[in-house]
């Protein structure tokens, strides 16, 4: 071979791995918007979201939290750190969202429905989410993941 082919074929060869193996970073400036923009009014903390919700089930809440981590890109699916050792599993409403790997340890604010799961005891799907009597201490709920989110909006706070 010539040189100088040898020379076009190692730029050739540089160039396509190079760009084979750049990552793309997607910047995450303060204030950008998954979905629609969440709203500015009654935000709580999520650590404060189930003493918030009570005995209701289901409630529509503006949360701010930081991000554990982004469990799957499409569709948006992330989970939220509840404080105190517990997860809130969100999801957004709409699959055509996604979220970037990088949301991994950012402060966001949510806005979405917040929702308790039910533990069905004795089959009785709509029991709620407490059970009285000898059961009371045997059913095994994982407390790490009581409070699932279905999110409208998320915007990058911090």
């Amino acid at each position: 071979m010539k040189p100088l082919t040898k020379l076009a074929l190692f730029v050739l060869l540089f160039t396509t791995t190079t760009t084979a193996f750049a990552q793309k970073h997607t910047p995450l400036p303060h204030g950008m918007v998954f979905g629609s923009s969440p709203s500015n009014i009654n935000q709580m903390p999520a650590g404060k979201l189930e003493a918030f919700m009570g005995k209701r089930t289901r409630t529509s809440v503006v949360v701010y939290g930081r991000v554990l981590r982004v469990t799957k890109q499409q569709g948006g699916w992330f989970e939220m750190d509840a404080g105190n050792g517990k997860i809130i599993a969100a999801h957004f409403r709409d699959y055509n969202i996604k979220l970037p790997v990088d949301l991994k340890g950012r402060e966001v604010i949510i806005d979405g429905v917040a929702e308790k799961q039910f533990i069905a005891d004795d089959l009785q799907h709509l029991a709620g989410d407490t059970v009285q009597g000898k059961k009371q201490h045997s059913v095994k709920t994982n407390p790490k993941e009581k409070i699932t989110f279905e999110v409208k909006g998320l915007m990058v706070n911090k």
